[in-house]
């Protein structure tokens, strides 16, 4: 497990209660689920409970690779934040500040310790700019 972390953020143009559910509900999430338009995010389960599993699958859309991004909940506050962790032992942290009609989402997660740091990080920013883009146009 390494030790080094990312934050990344987006200040997505909806309400707290629309945020949230964007983001944690499988029926948006596999809209917005993917780093770019050759990948897609066919299936997700949520469970999201302290000790439920999440699990993504994440596909390249020519079928030649694909994963399932898996994690287990270690603590929920609705509306505001929560945490989980990969079988690897990888925490990622995904806060939600609300300030009146805009949402704040801030995502802190530990780095895999193979891929580059900026491959890493221009991922998760560019899955979260999709969730962004999805939230506001739908």
């Amino acid at each position: 497990m390494s030790s080094e972390k990312i934050t990344i953020n987006a200040l997505v143009s909806a309400e707290i209660n629309k945020a949230w559910n964007y983001y944690t509900m499988p029926e948006h999430i596999t809209k917005w689920n993917f780093a770019s338009d050759d990948w897609c995010c066919p299936s997700v389960l949520n469970d999201m409970t302290i000790g439920g599993k999440y699990v993504a699958r994440m596909e390249a859309k020519d079928g030649s690779f694909g994963f399932d991004f898996e994690a287990i909940y270690n603590e929920i506050n609705k509306l505001k934040n929560f945490k989980y962790t990969s079988p690897d032992g990888r925490l990622i942290e995904i806060d939600f500040e609300a300030n009146d009609n805009q949402t704040k989402l801030t995502i802190t997660f530990d780095t895999d310790g193979e891929n580059p740091i900026e491959l890493q990080r221009n991922g998760w920013q560019a899955i979260l700019n999709n969730y962004k883009n999805y939230t506001e146009n739908n």
